[in-house]
């Protein structure tokens, strides 16, 4: 796809459109393709890497840049790279049905990838596939949301196939370094979050801000496994 730009003599190839209609206005960026749904998952971080041009359009094909007045109507600021970081994020990407469908196949595998990578049966502490964890998706008919990283929805998922199935995420192993007179107090606060010195990953970070906080710096956290799982994938019956 190669658009001509008659306000700027640029000729924009490869792109891909994010739209938003804001104040009763639509808006328009141009982007390269394959690169939103980076920036919008953390993966991409450079804009220039992301944005074909800084400028926002009222039509991107026909080269309609949006008029200074419009954009401080809709977005309170005319500053053109505020509003391109605003659509990026929030805005839809402009695509064709089949680039759509192949877009959401391969979220949903990305997000049933990293399901499998992080979570295990409770009950065996094996891991589940990539294949089994997709079929599981399927049947609680999970549907892909291209604006949300595959990350923020692969924590959705876990929570919805937990009321279905036997899975929680894999617990990490940790070794506690405590001075001798905080320790006892310690321990009580620490009860409710550990199980054996094995702890849900999402607790990790207010462990470690208790400990430092409690011991004044003094104590620390060392991971021993990051995933304590058994060997061997967990069978589906």
């Amino acid at each position: 796809m190669s658009i001509f730009t008659p306000t700027n003599q640029i000729r924009l190839t490869n792109v891909a459109v994010v739209r938003m209609k804001r104040a009763g206005k639509r808006f328009e960026i141009a982007c390269y393709k394959n690169k939103v749904v980076g920036w919008r998952s953390g993966v991409e971080k450079d804009l220039d890497e992301v944005l074909q041009t800084h400028s926002v359009f009222v039509n991107v094909s026909k080269g309609q840049v949006a008029k200074k007045e419009d954009l401080i109507s809709a977005f309170g600021t005319d500053d053109q790279t505020e509003i391109c970081k605003q659509i990026l994020t929030k805005g839809e990407v402009q695509v064709s049905d089949k680039e759509r469908h192949t877009q959401l196949e391969q979220m949903f595998r990305d997000i049933a990838t990293i399901v499998a990578d992080k979570c295990v049966n409770p009950e065996t502490k094996r891991p589940y596939t990539v294949i089994l964890i997709e079929r599981a998706m399927k049947d609680i008919h999970y549907s892909v949301k291209t604006n949300k990283s595959t990350k923020q929805q692969a924590l959705e998922v876990i929570k919805q196939l937990k009321e279905k199935m036997k899975i929680e995420r894999a617990h990490m192993r940790l070794r506690f370094i405590l001075p001798v007179n905080e320790g006892k107090k310690l321990k009580e606060k620490l009860k409710p979050l550990i199980k054996v010195c094995l702890i849900d990953p999402g607790c990790f970070r207010e462990i470690d801000e208790l400990i430092k906080k409690e011991t004044k710096g003094k104590g620390s956290l060392e991971v021993l496994n990051l995933k304590d799982v058994e060997e061997g994938d967990e069978k589906f019956e």
